[in-house]
């Protein structure tokens, strides 16, 4: 309920109360100290001047010039100043209430704005729509659907109801809240759906996962701007619907619909998550076309798209070009570094983003945490974690608790990392337990396996990922009853394995493939091209690693089984639809195994191809029959 008040902020100003010999409403000082004000109105010290002058004055009480004050302290985040000069003023009006919720707004403090608007209700001063719709914006932003009914109620009661800014940001909460019914109640109840209600209703429906509701809007709108159009190509993509975010694209260049620099963002992570390289490298190509600037917000977009489709190298290139780098720059950049295993070159980023006094944030940590994994640099890894909160005041989350478990975990520090979860400040989440579990099987560690899957058993909300972990760590030690429990216990929870799925860009066109894959137009190509680097392979000293194919099957099939793995006929099909010698890049949403591993080092040297596969967790560049990341992921 909003029932709690903004703390009061006593006021240490001097010489504060009204001067008695001064009239407080005297029009002439109070356009004086407005002019004043206005003079040099993004100068803290200048309005704090000012205001020190109305206080002498006796104006300070005036409601036109505190409203001017209370909104300049705001403006230039002052937020404590705009607080006391609101305490101290008798009978604030709702324009004052207002002008200080907003700033609470902006300044973050969410809690603070529903608060004030609570006490505003209490004291018995009148909500106009401004009012109401900057406290909904709190509530959007704090998710707090409570405090949203409460206001709904209050504006049902007022008669502001049909109010449409009013009835934008109800929408908005619902949709953000989860609650599309809610959602669809209001919007339908709007006297106007114009362009912007109907696509504050399709943002509802992609925050809440309905893509075809989302569509269905969308489908039904006679006019349509850039803003209605990235909505919707966000939302697809948020949505992973990234083809269909494409196809939108291509339809809004149809319609003669200019994208502007937040389009190019959402297509590019489109282009991020298919491995789309050729089609980024047509939309770079196309940003400069429609005169949109590559500023930081952009440049961060295409560093990222190149680092994920495989070219880090053109990744760097871009980086190097951007003049202003913010912290969004370097994290794309160290996060694609890393993704790439190179390691060092991301640890050497970081050192020289804070030289050159840019402030880290969290995902920076993340980047450079996961560059000391994938690099094993275990020292330097624990040294950059501590440094988190010891000298940049930065609180380890989650992910970072989970990047030092891995750390650990690869280098065989089992019992260490195992430790390191207990004395963790926070709880540990399904992926960290994964990622030991993991560790625990590579490095053949029954006694910390068994602890950590009994711990993972134990968590609750696992998805099918964990799952799978865990029955294939069972099926590891030939335990196939506990494996086939895990299974029962997932195909009773609703939850199906997530197939592997291997794609590749060839002409423009993003190819597809499943394990044992019979769709492709081209199979019979692709399984004849299979069977020739199966033969060539062996003869180069290929031995299938059966131990990895985790079913409780014969050996024979255990082959069968590895043989036609997904990224292998991505593999195959691009070495039938490309000139030789030209690089292959096919991505995979699983990690890839050991037997695909040694398998392609020796097509990539059997066949004199550069091939870059991206695994769930990061690039490998396979060459000359080595890989990149030595053998170490």
């Amino acid at each position: 309920m909003i029932i709690s008040t903004v703390p009061t902020i006593t006021l240490n100003l001097q010489h504060h109360s009204s001067n008695p010999h001064t009239n407080s409403n005297d029009p002439y000082l109070r356009r004086t100290i407005i002019s004043l004000l206005h003079k040099n109105r993004k100068n803290p010290k200048h309005v704090e001047s000012v205001h020190g002058h109305a206080i002498k004055t006796g104006t300070s009480q005036d409601p036109f010039v505190a409203f001017e004050l209370l909104r300049l302290y705001c403006t230039l985040n002052s937020i404590d100043h705009a607080t006391r000069l609101f305490h101290c003023t008798q009978n604030p009006n709702v324009y004052l209430y207002t002008s200080l919720i907003d700033g609470f707004v902006s300044f973050g403090s969410y809690a603070n704005a529903i608060n004030l608007f609570g006490q505003m209700v209490r004291g018995h001063v009148s909500a106009d729509s401004y009012a109401v719709t900057a406290v909904l914006k709190a509530c959007v932003l704090q998710r707090a659907l409570r405090s949203g009914r409460e206001v709904h109620g209050l504006v049902l009661k007022c008669g502001l109801c049909l109010d449409r800014s009013i009835a934008l940001k109800l929408v908005e909460l619902y949709g953000k809240c989860g609650v599309l019914e809610d959602a669809w109640k209001v919007f339908e109840e709007m006297p106007e759906r114009d362009v912007v209600a109907c696509t504050v209703m399709m943002g509802s429906c992609f925050d809440c996962g309905m893509v075809e509701e989302a569509v269905g809007v969308f489908s039904e709108m006679r006019n349509r701007d850039t803003v209605c159009w990235t909505l919707m190509i966000d939302g697809l993509v948020r949505n992973g619907e990234f083809n269909r975010g494409l196809e939108m694209f291509r339809e809004m260049q149809v319609k003669g619909v200019r994208p502007n620099e937040v389009t190019f963002v959402c297509v590019l992570s489109a282009c991020s998550q298919l491995g789309a390289l050729e089609l980024g490298r047509w939309i770079h190509a196309y940003i400069g076309k429609c005169d949109v600037e590559v500023n930081w917000f952009v440049a961060g977009a295409l560093i990222n798209m190149y680092s994920r489709c495989g070219d880090i190298d053109e990744a760097q290139v871009l980086f190097d070009g951007v003049k202003v780098k913010d912290v969004s720059t370097y994290n794309s950049m160290i996060g694609g570094l890393a993704m790439h295993g190179k390691s060092n070159e991301a640890v050497e980023l970081f050192r020289e983003m804070l030289m050159q006094r840019v402030r880290p944030n969290g995902i920076t940590f993340v980047g450079v945490l996961n560059a000391c994994s994938h690099g094993g640099l275990v020292d330097l890894g624990c040294e950059i974690f501590q440094s988190m909160k010891t000298v940049h005041g930065i609180e380890p989350e989650v992910e970072h608790y989970g990047c030092m478990v891995d750390i650990l975990g690869r280098v065989g520090r089992l019992e260490d990392a195992f430790d390191f979860i207990g004395r963790m400040g926070v709880q540990a989440d399904d992926k960290m337990f994964c990622s030991l579990l993991s560790a625990c099987k590579i490095h053949k560690n029954i006694d910390i396996g068994e602890k950590v899957a009994k711990l993972l058993s134990e968590h609750s909300g696992l998805d099918s990922g964990s799952f799978i972990m865990l029955s294939n760590f069972y099926a590891s030690l030939g335990r196939w009853n506990n494996a086939a429990k895990v299974r029962e216990k997932m195909e009773k929870g609703g939850m199906i394995k997530e197939p592997g799925c291997s794609s590749i860009e060839v002409n423009n066109a993003i190819h597809e493939f499943l394990s044992g894959d019979l769709r492709h137009p081209e199979r019979k190509r692709i399984y004849k091209k299979l069977e020739e680097l199966n033969y060539l392979t062996k003869l180069e000293g290929y031995s299938p690693a059966i131990e990895v194919a985790l079913h409780d099957i014969d050996d024979e099939q255990k082959e069968l089984v590895l043989a036609v793995h997904s990224e292998r006929l991505a593999i195959c099909y691009g070495l039938i639809s490309t000139q030789p010698f030209t690089t292959l890049r096919v991505g995979k949403n699983l990690r890839i195994c050991d037997d695909c591993h040694a398998m392609i080092k020796l097509i990539a040297k059997i066949t004199r191809r550069k091939i870059v596969v991206r695994d769930r967790n990061r690039f490998h560049h396979f060459e000359n029959g080595d890989c990149s990341c030595n053998d170490y992921w």
